[in-house]
């Protein structure tokens, strides 16, 4: 819960935070009538802002924070420059979380309080009932209070889910569209699921695959319309296999997938078995990020111990796995041989795809060096 006072009366009301932010230690009820400034120097030292004034008034404020936060003095901003210069990249990748989670931080200031139907009571107030109950359930009457930070990514996914991401490698339009839903990772990167349309099926045409980590139910899809008759896919989080159910009826094609809430691998063995786990191995801020980061290479240890035992005779596991990690000294390439062999298995081949994303080419980004330099992999592994 959260708890502030307001002309002399002690309110509380739900606390609301999808990344785990904590409750902010200071609650201060707040108006048009703060200033950019003043925000930012409360928000600094770890005050929560509780917004009561006009709704838009709230965006511009949030908008004013970001220019602060993003704006370096001089002297501090030459010190991280030659901080960053000297850093390796193991050490430049970590304070470049530092410093996105710092930021972050700040910019969870600005709260705005949500009646119990996700109605809020401020002028010039958006109505986004609907989008707060896709993503946290239908309201149960209590008040609450979430940041308008996250209030803007949720409606913004929201968003996402009514268009849908094109993804040629499912076919022609119209019926070729995913649409995540909120908290799951969205395929907008494209380069991974070309790799698992394009790389030769294991026996021509396999009766059997597992898809390892559905998310949105992406690859399990391409499998089928390549002509997979049939994939068990698995996932621990209940939104991913929610949201890689609707995608699958939306294509058409759920009667070829069947969907089971495991930890990595369901029973039996398959002759392919696919899986894309998270990238980074670094500690994750908020449940999507999981999706990207893995703190330990926990899930892609698990995939490589476990493969050799759910593999038929002759059969492949398709490993998707971007090589940034070792471009950012997290994760050296010898130390995924290692895994690869301690796990009985061997490389039959790899499928290699240059990433097309933006930040590939942003010179201005922290980890451009990193970025500029990945490639993406899909490992064929079978039984050693």
């Amino acid at each position: 819960m959260i708890h502030w006072a307001h002309q002399g009366q002690a309110q509380q009301a739900l606390w609301r935070s999808e990344s785990g932010t904590p409750v902010p230690r200071r609650v201060e009820v707040v108006d048009d009538t703060l200033s950019a400034d003043a925000a930012y120097r409360m928000a600094c030292e770890g005050a929560g802002l509780l917004w009561q004034g006009d709704f838009q008034n709230a965006r511009h404020l949030l908008q004013a924070l970001m220019r602060r936060a993003d704006r370096k003095p001089r002297k501090s901003a030459a010190k991280a420059s030659h901080k960053l210069a000297s850093a390796t990249p193991a050490e430049a990748f970590h304070l470049h979380r530092q410093a996105q989670a710092q930021r972050a931080r700040v910019l969870a200031a600005v709260l705005i309080p949500l009646e119990g139907d996700y109605g809020i009571a401020l002028r010039r107030a958006p109505d986004w009932r609907a989008a707060c109950a896709e993503a946290w359930g239908p309201a149960t009457g209590e008040r609450s209070v979430a940041t308008l930070r996250e209030l803007l990514g949720l409606v913004g996914a929201h968003e996402w889910r009514k268009k849908g991401v094109e993804v040629p490698a499912l076919g022609a339009p119209p019926h070729n569209r995913i649409h995540p839903h909120y908290g799951v990772f969205s395929p907008v990167r494209g380069e991974y699921v070309d790799l698992v349309a394009s790389a030769p099926l294991p026996g021509g045409n396999p009766a059997l695959a597992f898809d390892i980590g559905v998310g949105t139910g992406v690859l399990s899809a391409v499998l089928v319309r390549r002509g997979v008759r049939q994939v068990v896919a698995t996932d621990q989080d209940p939104r991913a296999l929610e949201c890689a159910r609707d995608n699958l009826q939306r294509l058409g094609i759920l009667a070829s997938v069947q969907l089971l809430q495991a930890d990595l691998f369901p029973p039996g063995r398959a002759p392919l078995v696919l899986c894309n786990p998270p990238w980074v191995p670094a500690r994750a801020s908020s449940p999507i990020e999981r999706a990207v980061y893995d703190e330990g290479s926990s899930m892609l240890r698990g995939f490589l111990a476990g493969l050799a035992e759910h593999l038929e005779p002759g059969g492949e596991g398709w490993l998707i796995l971007s090589d940034l990690a070792e471009h950012l000294g997290l994760r050296p390439r010898a130390q995924l041989l290692e895994w690869i062999a301690a796990a009985g298995l061997k490389v039959l081949g790899r499928h290699d795809i240059r990433p097309r994303h933006a930040k590939a080419a942003d010179t201005a980004d922290a980890l451009h060096a990193a970025r500029a330099a990945e490639v993406t992999s899909l490992w064929r592994l079978g039984a050693a």
